[in-house]
């Protein structure tokens, strides 16, 4: 099975660093799970703290379903209760910019 690693950012409003840790620190289990069963794997978010940029990176299987992700209940409640401390879209999930690769050491 191979995984593929894609990178990307968000956004969180400004002096909201410190809640979006308490918030994760505390993550549900139930989201967890189901990001797992989604095919993702290895998801790490990093804070630029001047910027309030959030840099992720995670690895999803040949095979995931995050395309299934929004519709899933646990997802939208996640996406709710994130929405008052950083960039979202109309219909409440973080605005996302996808980061291509552009080098790779093996």
């Amino acid at each position: 099975m191979n995984a593929q690693t894609i990178a990307f950012r968000m956004f969180l409003n400004p002096g909201q660093q410190a809640e979006y840790q308490r918030r994760h620190d505390a993550i549900w289990p139930e989201l967890c799970a189901l990001l797992k069963d989604a095919g993702i794997s290895d998801y790490r978010i990093y804070l630029d703290a001047e910027h309030s940029v959030l840099f992720a990176t995670l690895h999803r299987s040949e095979n995931h379903r995050m395309d299934a992700l929004a519709q899933h209940p646990v997802m939208q409640k996640w996406w709710a209760y994130m929405g008052d401390i950083m960039r979202c879209k109309a219909d409440g999930s973080p605005v996302v910019e996808p980061l291509p690769c552009l080098f790779h050491l093996e």
